[in-house]
C-alpha cells in the first residue's frame, strides 16, 4: 500500500485564471489539469487533483494571473515537550 505525502494543498481561483496551462507544466507533481467547464470568461480554468502537492510554489510563480493560484504549505506538527 502506497501512500502520497502531502506538503501542502493549492486553491486555484476558477474565475481568475485564464487557462495558460503554465501552472500545469511547471508542477513536477502533476497535480494540476484543467478542468471540463468553463469560467465566466470561457476558459477551461485550472483544477487541484487534491493529492500529491508539494507546497514548493513553482505553480505559483509561473502564473501570469495575479490572484489566481494561492499555495498553503502544511507545518510539521511540534514534537512533545519531554
Amino acid at each position: 500500500m502506497s501512500t502520497t505525502t502531502r506538503s501542502g494543498w493549492v486553491v486555484i481561483n476558477a474565475e481568475e485564471c485564464k487557462g495558460c496551462g503554465l501552472c500545469i507544466l511547471s508542477c513536477p507533481a502533476r497535480c494540476l489539469s484543467f478542468s471540463d467547464g468553463l469560467n465566466h470568461q470561457g476558459y477551461h480554468s485550472v483544477h487541484y487533483s487534491g493529492e500529491g502537492c508539494r507546497a514548493d510554489g513553482l505553480c505559483f510563480y509561473a502564473c501570469p494571473e495575479p490572484g489566481a493560484i494561492t499555495v498553503f504549505k502544511r507545518h510539521a506538527d511540534a514534537s512533545p515537550a519531554a
